[in-house]
């Protein structure tokens, strides 16, 4: 993981969904379980941090930050007063449009690959919270979320937005 506090918490959310579905199994069960549950929540977390960093990346180009800073792009604005940027009108309008782009993909999404893309990637949630508010399987979740992303990066990519 490469840092410890988010691999504690990994660990953490592996145990706690090990305690909420399996406890009345037998304790000899338990390790097995335990090393399935941390490899799947480990796959997670690397999916949601691939697919925030191919979103973020043609925003953060946006922002005249440099590719090879990892940083926030929205961290990277300064703010002359509340309502304005300090950039340049044509970076503004370069801004809004490559915005305008991306909320189009994602309305042309169908509605459950959409609804699946943003509760995963945007609001964070995880795969069994998705399912339960989408109201079908996991699989069906990760299944949305796939081929939310692939028609996004084809869409977008038509529009000239590198992933």
């Amino acid at each position: 993981m490469r840092d410890d506090h988010q691999a504690l918490d990994i660990v953490q959310d592996a145990m706690l969904k090990l305690t909420e579905k399996y406890s009345g199994r037998p304790p000899a069960e338990l390790p097995l379980l335990f090393q399935r549950i941390l490899q799947n929540t480990v796959r997670d977390h690397f999916r949601r941090q691939k697919v925030r960093s191919l979103w973020t990346t043609p925003l953060s180009s946006l922002f005249g930050s440099d590719p090879d800073n990892e940083s926030d792009p929205l961290e990277a604005l300064e703010v002359t007063d509340e309502s304005r940027f300090s950039e340049p009108p044509q970076q503004q309008v370069e801004r809004s449009q490559v915005l305008g782009l991306i909320e189009k993909a994602l309305e042309s999404l169908p509605a459950r690959q959409r609804q699946a893309f943003l509760l995963r990637y945007w609001e964070e949630l995880d795969v069994t919270a998705t399912a339960k508010i989408m109201g079908c399987s996991e699989g069906s979740v990760k299944t949305h979320c796939s081929r939310a992303t692939h028609a996004l990066g084809v869409i977008l990519g038509k529009q000239g937005i590198k992933l």
